[in-house]
């Protein structure tokens, strides 16, 4: 007979609900599962995060939202637990290197019977502190989807980056998801995700009856998400590259999180890229935002960027130069076949709405969308 799991203490209790309606059944950590609406979200403190688990309490057909992080919420809801657990801490107790980081949320999923894992846990913008974003990124993917496949989570959406494509004057004028990711892994921001997606193709195979959604989400843009692309676009004087201007991308902050709901909802395996509706010149919309180009040959340009990002002025690292010479566009067509995901803000919208002169805009349901 099957050991009843001892039920991990959460750091903070955020819910309502009495705790036996909470207990789980007694059953072993890796044993099948019954259907469940319990949801888990890492990185719950990024935007995506946060927002997600707060539609995730409005659907009624959600029972349990369990949150990860290191960041406790500022106040409580219904439905919501939170635990903190730190992804980069190889052990907690001078054990084998991960074992107990794993076991432990092995022992979360196990006892919420958590049936998705939203995994959310990535940087926003570069970091210099690139020791800590690899265990937080690549190694922390590896200890959330192997503690995942020992609790029986059948389903893993996970958030990526259509930049992981890299910006080459080879690339078509719409790269579908079949393109490799040609990124330069010098850049541990690109080396770090394009690690955690081959950790992703591992626990499809590891995990029998698996479904795994990778959103590849294009440069987010709005009025309330903060990043390294919405501080240099915030920027009066904005650097441009003399004899390039390549078409630019963008999705807005609402379209990105519906799609992420929409993986949630949805039982829709496979890699997608989410984008904004329609692309522009990189000139065009530097007009739009009223900013000053500043027009810098590229061998001058990379220098100068190796060096402020190294004493910690510039946002991005110099790799990120390419971006504003050559082309990479994804194309969302697959996303809209498979997923039904449609964006409501093109381009012209989505730059209007940070700028904070768009006019309102109504979602699917004909209801007016609010930032979040």
């Amino acid at each position: 007979m099957a050991a009843k799991p001892k039920r991990p203490r959460p750091t903070r209790k955020l819910t309502d609900e009495p705790a036996a309606a909470l207990q789980p059944t007694a059953r072993s950590i890796d044993a099948p599962k019954p259907a469940t609406r319990a949801v888990a979200v890492t990185g719950r403190a990024s935007f995506l995060g946060r927002n997600l688990v707060r539609l995730l309490e409005e659907d009624p057909a959600i029972d349990r939202v369990v949150a990860v992080d290191i960041k406790a919420p500022a106040s409580a809801a219904k439905k919501t637990r939170f635990y903190e657990v730190d992804l980069t801490q190889p052990s907690l107790t001078g054990g084998t290197a991960g074992a107990a980081t794993e076991a432990r949320l092995s022992e979360i999923f196990a006892a919420e019977r958590v049936g998705t894992l939203v995994h959310l846990a990535f940087h926003s913008s570069p970091s210099h502190a690139t020791a800590y974003a690899h265990e937080l990124e690549s190694v922390g993917t590896m200890h959330a989807l192997v503690a995942a496949r020992l609790a029986g989570v059948r389903k893993l959406v996970m958030r990526s980056s259509t930049l992981l494509y890299g910006a080459h004057p080879s690339n078509p004028n719409f790269l579908g998801e079949h393109q490799p990711l040609r990124a330069t892994k010098r850049e541990p921001f690109f080396a770090d995700k394009i690690e955690a997606e081959a950790e992703v193709g591992r626990f499809v195979e590891r995990t029998e009856g698996a479904i795994a959604t990778v959103l590849r989400v294009a440069p987010i843009l709005g009025p309330t998400i903060a990043s390294f692309v919405t501080r240099y676009l915030s920027q009066r004087l904005v650097l441009t590259m003399m004899g390039f201007d390549p078409l630019v991308q963008f999705v807005h902050e609402l379209d990105a999180l519906a799609a992420l709901k929409l993986a949630v909802d949805r039982d829709v395996p496979g890699t997608f890229n989410i984008v904004g509706e329609g692309v522009l010149p990189y000139s065009t919309i530097l007009a739009m935002m009223g900013k000053v180009p500043l027009p810098m040959p590229h061998f001058v340009a990379r220098p100068l960027s190796r060096a402020l990002w190294a004493t910690q002025i510039f946002d991005s690292p110099p790799n990120f130069l390419d971006f504003l010479r050559f082309l990479c566009v994804a194309d969302g067509s697959k996303a809209k076949r498979a997923m039904g995901f449609a964006p409501v803000y093109d381009i012209k919208a989505t730059i209007h709405d940070f700028l904070g002169v768009g006019a309102p805009v109504l979602d699917r349901g004909g209801r007016l969308e609010q930032p979040v």
